[in-house]
Parts: C-alpha cells; sequence; structure tokens
C-alpha cells in the first residue's frame, strides 16, 4: 500500500501526514477549508518533519518527505488512487456519515478506510456506506507524528482481514497499533486518562491537594514508571510475589480506593476556572504553541530511552 489520503488537515491530519510521508507513502490531502492546506497545512508539516530530523529520528530527510506529501481540491481526487484512507476531520456524526458515503463512493474497493475518531463508535457512521467491511477505527494519539500508539476498533461488520492489513500497514508506517476486541465509549486511552483526570478534578475540588500538586505526582511519581513499564508490569515489579504477591497484599486496597474515588464527580465551572487560573498562571494561552514544541521533544526523548538510548 504505497498511496495514502488524508482527509482532514487538522493537527491530527497533519501529523498523519508526517507519519505517511516519512514511511515512504505518497500522500494527498484535504480538508474542506479550500486554503488550508497551502496556508497552514503544508507549513506545519514541514515544521513537523523538520523537528523530527532534527531530534535523530531516522528516516528520510525533512525534504524527502515532504516531497511526498502534495494537496487535492476534492475528496473524490484525495482517494481516488489511494490504497488506504485516514479521516480526521471533526467530531461530528453527521459531518463523518456525510464524509464516509462520499470517501467509499470514490474509493477502490480494496482501499482501507480509517477514522480517527476519539469520541464516536466506528458502528455510528462506517456501516452503512458501500462494502463496510473495510472500514474501521483507527485512533491515534495526538501527535501522532510523534507518538506511536493507535487504537483499532472494527465495527461489527470490519473484517478480521482489514484490521489485520490495517496492523500490518500501521506497524510498517512506525506506529505501534493495538486492537480492541468490541467497541467502548472512548476506547483504551482515552477511558484511562479521564478516569484518571476526573479523580483528579475530585482531589483538588474538594481540597486535598493542589492542581500543580497532582501535576507533581505524576511527572515525579507514576509517570517515571509508566512510561517504560505500564501499570501492569508496574505492580508486578512492585511486589515480592509479582502479580499475585501485589493482589494478595493490595488488592483489598484497591477495591476499596477504586469504591472511594470520584471518577464522577460533579465539579462545577467554579472549581474548574481555579484549575484554569493555575494553568494560565503556568502557560498562559499565548504560549501553548511553544509549550507544545517543547512537549513534542521531550515525547522524543522518552522515546529514545524505551528504546535504550541514553545519550544526550
Amino acid at each position: 500500500m504505497s498511496r495514502v489520503a488524508c482527509i482532514g488537515a487538522g493537527l491530527v491530519g497533519c501529523g498523519w501526514a508526517a507519519v505517511f510521508a516519512r514511511a515512504g507513502r505518497e500522500v494527498r490531502l484535504y480538508d474542506i477549508d479550500p486554503d488550508a492546506i497551502e496556508a497552514r497545512a503544508l507549513p506545519m508539516i514541514r515544521a513537523v518533519l523538520e523537528d523530527l530530523e532534527a531530534q535523530g529520528m531516522g528516516g528520510p530527510t525533512a525534504d524527502e518527505a515532504f516531497a511526498r506529501i502534495s494537496g487535492s481540491d476534492t475528496v473524490a481526487a484525495a482517494v481516488e488512487a489511494a490504497d488506504y484512507v485516514q479521516e480526521s476531520a471533526r467530531e461530528d456524526l453527521e459531518v463523518k456519515q456525510a464524509l464516509f458515503a462520499e470517501i467509499a463512493a470514490h474509493a477502490s474497493a480494496g482501499c482501507i478506510l480509517a477514522s480517527s475518531t476519539s469520541a464516536l463508535p466506528g458502528s455510528s457512521f462506517l456501516t452503512a456506506i458501500p462494502a463496510p467491511e473495510r472500514a474501521l477505527v483507527a485512533h491515534p494519539v495526538n501527535p501522532p507524528s510523534h507518538i506511536p500508539l493507535v487504537e483499532l476498533c472494527g465495527t461489527g461488520k470490519t473484517s478480521e482481514a482489514t484490521i489485520a492489513a490495517a496492523h500490518r500497514f500501521l506497524s510498517d508506517a512506525g506506529m505501534e497499533p493495538v486492537t480492541l476486541h468490541k467497541e467502548i465509549d472512548g476506547f483504551l486511552l482515552n477511558r484511562l486518562q479521564f478516569t484518571l483526570v476526573a479523580e483528579a478534578m475530585h482531589l483538588v475540588a474538594e481540597g486535598y491537594c493542589s492542581a500543580e500538586d497532582i501535576d507533581k505526582v505524576m511527572t515525579s511519581g507514576l509517570a517515571l514508571r509508566w512510561s517504560t513499564l505500564g501499570p501492569f508490569m508496574t505492580v508486578h515489579l512492585n511486589a515480592a510475589g509479582g502479580f499475585n504477591g501485589f493482589v494478595e497484599q493490595l488488592g483489598p486496597m484497591m477495591k476499596h480506593l477504586g469504591r472511594s474515588a470520584r471518577t464522577d464527580y460533579d465539579w462545577t465551572p467554579e472549581q474548574a476556572d481555579r484549575i484554569r487560573q493555575w494553568l494560565d498562571a503556568a502557560c498562559p494561552v499565548a504560549e501553548i504553541s511553544q509549550a507544545q514544541q517543547t512537549r513534542n521533544r521531550n515525547i522524543l526523548a522518552t522515546r529514545r530511552l524505551q528504546g535504550g538510548d541514553d545519550r544526550d
């Protein structure tokens, strides 16, 4: 599969374009805003490619990868010769239903159709198209150009062959796919992420600690283990008897804390605003773009450590 169409040229769509171009694929990029490609998307993608090259991530040069990307004026032109389509339009059910009807009408019968949706089940917009067995969700983490995880989830009509082919294709492109065996709201990452953030909102709103301390608990505590191990392996290594020892010794405490956690905590706008005030002081909205660049470089440094590269 050498030709890819990226439909939607926002942050996620541009990140995907960088991924596929670095993997040697020809990329056609489309956005509903006719001025977005030249004015915003292509400069953004070039900057991402240059940053990846500067950070020593290997692969082609920024110029080589960028030369593989071009814009298309219509969905039909973008997907006409594509082997794989990655849609990253806004999270609106009617928009995605209409968009995939158009994509499916113009893509070849053997083309894999994937959506980056993070909030909508694929079965709500991918099953009424022609040949729905070729369509699935491929939910990335923003920015996909820097974070390799992608969650694959079928719709109930997606064929096993499509899921396997998407897994191989994305793996070959440098991503790290995981597969959900059935649909669930939020997929995997967001269910874990939002559960943690919801309990963090509860702890701050009820006065147990500050928002700053919550972030420090993560960056100076949990994240130092989870960045290389994950929660299951972390507890396996934390008990003398491994995971069984953890369950025997700390299982009752884990269940107690789970029952007392308030992941459904009904926080108020005023409580959320107090957290916003700290965030605005620590990182003003006008400086978010610069902070995102720092975040992305820290992500790449972490990935190098995960791969055993301990250079400065």
